[in-house]
C-alpha cells in the first residue's frame, strides 16, 4: 500500500547551513568586543551569555579538522594557530593519546565521515570530533567508543530524516528499524562507557530497620559478624 505523495511545494530543498566563525568559536570574540555582543540582549541572556563565553575562552582543544579532495586522494588540514609541535599535541590530547600512529588512524576514519565521493563535510567531520572532546577519553578505548558515539549518532539523524520523507509502507518500515537499532546502540555505547569508566562495578547499601522485643529501632546498614548472632 503506497503512502499519498508530497506535493511538490512540500518537497522543497533547505538551503544548507553553514554556521558563521563567530558560531563557531566564540573564544575568538576578544573581551573588548563584550559590550557590543551584549548589545540590546536582558540580563538574563547577558549572564548566558556571558557564561558561555567563559566557556568558550578556557578551551585548550586542538583546532578544527579541515578536508580537501586533491587527485582523488582526500587530505586533512588543521588550521593551526601554533606551531606543528604544539598542535599535534593538543590533537593527541583530545584522543586521550601519546600514540601518533593511533591518532593519525583515528583522524583519517573521522575524515571519511565527511566525505562522499567528491563531496566533502567539514561540518560532519568537526562535529565527531566535537563529540570526542565533550567526552574527554582517558585513553585509546575511550577514544575509539567516543568516535562511534560520535558516527551512531550521525547516522541516526539521518535516519530520522529518512523516516520523516518515506513515499512507501515498506520504506516506513524498514527506516524504522533501522532508526530503533541506531538509538538502541548508542545508549549501549553510552552504558559501555560507563561500565568501563567505573570498572564494571556496582556498588549496593542495604538498609533495613530492626526492632527487638523490648528494644529500640535500629535505622541504617547493618553488618553482620561471621557468627550471626549469639544466643542469650
Amino acid at each position: 500500500m503506497a503512502l499519498p505523495k508530497k506535493s511538490p511545494q512540500r518537497e522543497k530543498k533547505l538551503a544548507p547551513f553553514t554556521p558563521s566563525p563567530t558560531l563557531m568559536g566564540g573564544a575568538d570574540i576578544k573581551p573588548e568586543q563584550d559590550e557590543a555582543v551584549f548589545d540590546g540582549l536582558t540580563e538574563a541572556e547577558r549572564e548566558k551569555v556571558k557564561q558561555t563565553l567563559a566557556k568558550a575562552r578556557a578551551r585548550t582543544n586542538g583546532p578544527p579538522m579541515g578536508l580537501k579532495m586533491e587527485d582523488g586522494v582526500l587530505n586533512v588540514l588543521h588550521r593551526a594557530s601554533h606551531n606543528e609541535a604544539a598542535t599535534g599535541l593538543l590533537l593527541m590530547a583530545d584522543l586521550g593519546t601519546a600514540d601518533p600512529h593511533f591518532h593519525a588512524g583515528v583522524t583519517g576514519q573521522v575524515a571519511t565521515l565527511g566525505s562522499h565521493g567528491k563531496k566533502l563535510d567539514e561540518v560532519n567531520s568537526n562535529f565527531v570530533l566535537s563529540v570526542v572532546r565533550a567526552v574527554e577519553p582517558r585513553d585509546e578505548l575511550e577514544a575509539m567508543l567516543a568516535v562511534q558515539m560520535g558516527a551512531i549518532h550521525a547516522a541516526t539523524m539521518m535516519m530520522a530524516r529518512k523516516f520523516n520523507h518515506v513515499d512507501t509502507i515498506p520504506q516506513q518500515d524498514a527506516a524504522e528499524r533501522a532508526l530503533n537499532k541506531l538509538a538502541r546502540t548508542y545508549a549501549m555505547q553510552m552504558e559501555a562507557l560507563k561500565r568501563y569508566r567505573t570498572g564494571g562495578q556496582q556498588k549496593v547499601t542495604v538498609e533495613h530497620v530492626t526492632v527487638n522485643a523490648g528494644g529500640q529501632a535500629i535505622v541504617g546498614a547493618v553488618a553482620h559478624g561471621v557468627g550471626g548472632q549469639h544466643e542469650k
